[in-house]
């Protein structure tokens, strides 16, 4: 009886396989799948320096504090615009990839409203002319959480473009 008992605890103590989404260490499922679908769409958008398509992506209530405790930084929907279009098109060669470290979803269904909170480690580089003219090439590496919102169709990003 007690091996019977040892081999059930056993057994149950393995349970069910985590299923992740492809490419990641972040639990499925079909919320996190399409929230993680957005934000590949948001990184090729950023490579391709594509400000209309960044620009589609964020929500008219888009406001970015750049982490920063002064509100001289911070800036909404408007201000994204200025700032992809006067910064974009000074870079080349944009190598952006991001590896998604967690999601936490508001809902567990998607409904219009919900959100998702996406940590992400970013790696990127690109070509920008130095204050004398010549190209170089920065590597950054950051940490950033991007909040999107679920509006019954896609996900629109609420913060960290």
């Amino acid at each position: 009886m007690n091996r019977l008992f040892a081999l059930l605890v056993a057994v149950a103590a393995c349970g069910a396989p985590v299923k992740y989404v492809p490419g990641t260490r972040v639990p499925y499922s079909d919320a996190n799948d399409s929230v993680l679908k957005a934000c590949e769409e948001y990184r090729l958008a950023v490579e391709r320096a594509d400000v209309d398509q960044l620009m589609l992506m964020a929500h008219k209530q888009y406001w970015e504090d750049s982490g920063t405790p002064s509100g001289s930084d911070d800036y909404g929907y408007d201000g994204l615009r200025n700032v992809l279009l006067t910064r974009l098109p000074k870079a080349s060669d944009i190598r952006y990839s991001m590896r998604y470290v967690g999601v936490h979803q508001q809902c567990k269904a998607l409904k219009v409203g919900c959100r998702a909170a996406v940590d992400v480690l970013i790696d990127a580089s690109f070509t920008i002319a130095n204050p004398l003219g010549r190209p170089i090439r920065p590597d950054k590496r950051d940490q950033n959480q991007l909040v999107l919102e679920w509006d019954g169709h896609r996900w629109l990003f609420l913060s960290g473009m």
